[in-house]
């Protein structure tokens, strides 16, 4: 007759809802048991040709053409294909959000050293609504990031 550890094990795996018939421990641990997945996922690599051991990570040299080798994670700023002039309207308006923003900046510099009674609230109140349009512009213009020089191959900035 099982001991009352045993049967209490037995009586916990049937409220988990192991059938007795499939619990090949008996209560005891799971260390001297084959793992069926394990099995299968062997006799499949062994169908496909695959190595028999577990599955490792292999290294290798990944070969990049000209195209995608111009804009990597090292981005070459003296590269002429990087910076180019403005050549489409979006690129004019990407310059004149930028030069907004710039403006923008350097009138509220100035706004700041004015004494407060020279201040009126309508000029802080353009300088801000310039700035807000210059940057919202940008959302706008904004081109792809295919061709954004400061990201890598992933589009994070380098």
């Amino acid at each position: 007759m099982p001991n009352r550890a045993e049967r209490r094990a037995k009586a916990k795996a049937d409220r988990r809802g192991v059938p007795s018939q499939y619990d090949s421990t008996r209560g005891r641990g799971r260390s001297g048991m084959i793992d069926e997945y394990q099995l299968q996922e062997r006799s499949r690599r062994l169908q496909e040709g695959e190595s028999v051991g577990p599955w490792k990570p292999t290294g290798g040299t990944i070969e990049a053409d000209a195209e995608t080798a111009t804009l990597t994670t090292n981005p070459n700023y003296r590269d002429p294909q990087a910076f180019r002039a403005p050549h489409s309207t979006r690129q004019w308006f990407r310059v004149g959000s930028w030069t907004l923003i710039t403006l923008a900046v350097i009138a509220f510099f100035v706004v700041m050293w004015l004494p407060s009674a020279a201040r009126p609230m309508w000029l802080v109140a353009t300088v801000a609504g310039v700035f807000i349009v210059g940057v919202v512009s940008l959302f706008f213009t904004a081109g792809d990031s295919k061709h954004n020089p400061n990201l890598d191959q992933n589009g994070t900035a380098v």
